[in-house]
């Protein structure tokens, strides 16, 4: 799968998750998506760990 691919089943993934606002940005290089909303974070980690992206966080 192409990078552009991968980016836009993440942005879907992230999109489809309820609580999910927006998807700002999704960047390959590096390997991190930010979003507006508020989702639970085992629902961010389902649609996003078969892409190998994880998430994180900040704190």
């Amino acid at each position: 799968m192409s990078c552009g691919h991968r980016v836009s089943a993440v942005q879907r993934g992230l999109a489809a998750v309820p609580g999910v606002e927006e998807v700002l940005e999704v960047s390959f290089e590096r390997g991190e998506a930010r979003l507006r909303g508020a989702a639970p974070l085992e629902r961010l980690r389902a649609a996003v760990e078969p892409e190998d992206y994880r998430v994180i966080v900040p704190g």
